[in-house]
């Protein structure tokens, strides 16, 4: 039986927008539309957040959902901090074979998509995942070089597959290979195709109003 945990680091600094983790889009904090994901997620455990915020702690103590905190060393909460090094600090309060490590930026990831993944993952016998959209962009090179296609056999878009590019959503990673490696991507690797409109992680304003866009579309659908 494969055993899925969720983390989220949340940190207060954001240099982009301020405060960004805890800013309200589609009527709530940023963080909370992940995190509902998470626990709404039938293959998921147990819910971590990581920060060094007490502001960030007390918000997620009243979203009413079962989430735990983990208290993050500050100097793990600079700009120089890897996500691994957090991935790796909550290695030391959570128990579970894998980790889905769930960026807060992404908030149109849906329980389904970690579901479909954690699925995915076992299906697969995949040590860890990365999720991804595919774009049928040509891609180049600093000095002129195709990376995906070749100029004399150009392809019509619906004949070309395209590539795929990490959307940053989320990783599954084997904590034991996590533990030994350093790295949230590790031995066989698996790719999660996600949706399009799930391209833009939220790093700028203008990444913000995008996503605002999209979400309240989203909603208005499903009123």
């Amino acid at each position: 039986m494969y055993q899925f945990s969720a983390l989220i680091p949340l940190r207060i600094g954001s240099k982009g927008i301020h405060k960004k983790n805890i800013k309200k889009i589609g009527g709530k904090p940023l963080c909370e539309w992940v995190i509902q994901a998470a626990c709404s997620a039938k293959h998921i455990g147990n819910v971590y957040v990581s920060t060094e915020s007490s502001e960030i702690s007390e918000i997620i103590d009243n979203l009413d959902l079962d989430v735990t905190v983990i208290s993050r060393p500050p100097e793990l909460a600079t700009d120089i901090a890897s996500t691994e090094s957090v991935m790796l600090h909550s290695l030391n309060y959570i128990s579970s074979e894998n980790l889905v490590t769930i960026q807060a930026t992404s908030p149109l990831l849906s329980e389904s998509d970690l579901d479909n993944a954690c699925e995915q993952f076992i299906d697969q016998k995949n040590d860890s995942v990365l999720s991804a959209v595919r774009m049928k962009r040509f891609l180049w090179s600093d000095d002129g070089k195709p990376l995906n296609y070749m100029p004399e056999s150009r392809p019509r878009r619906q004949d070309f597959d395209g590539t795929f590019i990490e959307n940053g959503a989320f990783y599954i990673s084997n904590c034991g290979l996590l533990a030994e490696t350093k790295s949230r991507l590790h031995g066989n690797i698996g790719i999660f195709e996600m949706s399009e409109d799930t391209f833009i992680e939220i790093d700028t304003p203008e990444d913000w109003s995008m996503v605002e866009k999209i979400m309240n579309e989203r909603l208005s659908h499903a009123a």
